[in-house]
């Protein structure tokens, strides 16, 4: 063999070794969301801004949400993730962490629901979050290169005005490798899209009527959780232009970047003794309830916000014009939020009609069968004397808080609160609870705190939500003057929409009327 025949031997060797090594195909895998429990969601945006071809300055925004689970409601999908979120908005230059706490207080709430493959729909829409359906997952077993499309929603408001518009997006994804982001397994993907908005088929007829015309580019690098299916990074890299009909244009670029983080874990046995003083529980009985979650799946019933199966983009007007949200006066008339009990009632109060079309004669309120009749009362006092009155009217049982262990973390109920007249100002005799459940919540100092007022329904959707938004800030007062971290609270309203026992009688009402406390992990 002379030496020519032994290179080409050693070549042909190398080449059959070489082949061997790889496999003969490419591992595949199939991305799903599989839902999570509470999750942090931030949304960071840091734009260079330029009018009319002038450069005007930097836009910098961050949008922060709480997102808990939520019980699968009646007529839902068991499969789907159903979460109930807390955004809330700092706007220009970003201040001190203290400072965006303080503004945890007014939070904007919103529903939705997450399908296996990453279809987020919207059920309570306020406009967050801004991006839905992103990034969304193929139903097809995958590998390294390959390509899927899907169809996506970004809610817009370029200008601030309070009016947000929703643009549909189509993203190209690209399964590019594995890697470790924090210790845990993701997968990354690349995405890219165009912002198209002007045509027909585009438009949003319930956003900014204002705004007539965009276009521009996306692309973005996306760490996808492979036990969760969460996003937990998004970096995407912006350049667009949005033109008005007064002819002003205005053009974006620079960076949205998106994060997902997790509540830090606690000991919740630490808390045992201190949640036996507080509810009057033994140990044995306490354990039994930390074993037993309690699920929320009743959030639905005193009415349908939205289609729960309805994707984002279906046209509902996220601006309050046409959709039924819960506490305005939209959703009463239009009947999507019917009473529990199914009628207009209340232990002898009957609630006239306060539509235009009919003859009320200036009289929100008039007493039933068997009551004294009340005669022209001003709408203008609905919201305090009349709600106040009979919202807290009912059987007063004995002053306690009650412990579940949720989805969300622990929650403690507190009933028959003790409130001013015509007001949230709590009374002297509460201090004795809230002191109890202050000293509680200063032994898990990183953990979020949510705050949720509830009232008992009287048939005035909107007086109800306000005041059990006050309620609910009246508590969480209380408890930051106890040394409870404000930048740790977050404060909502509920009004009569989740009732835990019977409206139509004075022991249901009196159950209903109430402020949860939620240690969300």
């Amino acid at each position: 063999m002379n030496r020519v025949q032994k290179i080409f031997l050693m070549l042909l060797s190398t080449i059959i070794l070489a082949l061997v090594a790889i496999p003969l195909y490419a591992e595949e895998t199939l991305l799903q969301y599989n839902g999570s429990g509470s999750y942090i969601y931030i949304e960071r945006t840091d734009l260079r801004r330029y009018d009319n071809g002038k450069y005007t300055g930097l836009v910098s925004r961050e949008i922060r949400s709480f997102i808990s689970p939520m019980g699968v409601p009646k007529g839902g999908n068991p499969r789907d993730s159903y979460y109930d979120g807390n955004f809330y908005v700092a706007e220009g230059t970003m201040r001190a962490r203290a400072s965006v706490g303080e503004e945890i207080n007014n939070s904007i709430p919103s529903t939705f629901k997450i399908t296996p493959d990453g279809q987020l729909i919207m059920i309570k829409d306020n406009g967050y979050p801004t991006f839905r359906s992103f990034p969304a997952f193929t139903r097809k077993a995958i590998k390294y290169g390959d390509r899927w499309q899907a169809k996506a929603e970004r809610v817009v408001d370029p200008l601030n005005k309070g009016v947000k518009t929703k643009m549909p997006i189509y993203v190209e994804y690209t399964y590019l490798r594995d890697d470790i982001f924090h210790d845990e397994e993701v997968y990354v993907i690349g995405a890219q899209w165009a912002t198209r908005y002007g045509l027909a088929a585009t438009l949003d007829f319930g956003g900014d009527r204002d705004l007539k015309f965009a276009q521009g580019s996306h692309k973005a690098n996306i760490l996808v959780s492979k036990r969760t299916g969460n996003a937990l990074v998004v970096r995407d890299t912006v350049d667009e232009e949005f033109q008005y009909t007064d002819g002003n244009r205005v053009a974006f670029k620079g960076t949205i970047s998106m994060f997902t983080e997790y509540p830090p874990a606690y000991d919740k046995e630490k808390l045992f003794p201190a949640l036996q003083r507080i509810a009057s529980v033994s140990r044995e009985e306490l354990e039994e309830i930390m074993d037993n979650t309690v699920t929320d799946s009743n959030w639905m019933d005193t009415g349908k916000v939205a289609d729960i199966n309805e994707p984002a983009g279906s046209g509902k007007n996220i601006n309050g014009d046409s959709s039924a949200i819960a506490g305005t006066d939209s959703a009463k008339d239009s009947g999507k939020y019917p009473l529990s009990n199914g009628t207009n009632s209340h232990e002898g109060l009957k609630i006239a009609s306060t539509d235009s079309r009919k003859n009320t004669k200036d009289s929100a309120f008039e007493w039933g069968q068997n009551s004294d009749k009340i005669s022209s009362v001003p709408k203008t006092k609905v919201s305090k004397e009349v709600i106040e009155s009979t919202v807290d009217a009912g059987t007063v049982g004995e002053s306690k808080v009650t412990v579940e262990n949720t989805a969300q973390g622990i929650r403690l109920t507190m009933q028959n609160l003790k409130f001013k007249a015509d007001s949230a100002e709590l009374l002297s005799g509460e201090d004795g609870r809230l002191n109890d459940i202050a000293e509680l919540l200063k032994m898990v100092p990183e953990q979020m705190i949510l705050i949720e007022g509830h009232t008992a329904s009287v048939g005035n959707p909107k007086g109800e939500m306000q005041l059990s938004i006050e309620r609910a800030d009246s508590i969480k007062k209380a408890l930051v003057k106890r040394g409870v971290g404000a930048d740790k609270i977050i404060c909502k309203g509920s009004g009569g929409t989740k009732p835990v026992a019977d409206n139509s009688t004075p022991s249901g009402k009196a159950k209903n009327r109430r402020v949860e406390i939620t240690i969300l992990d």
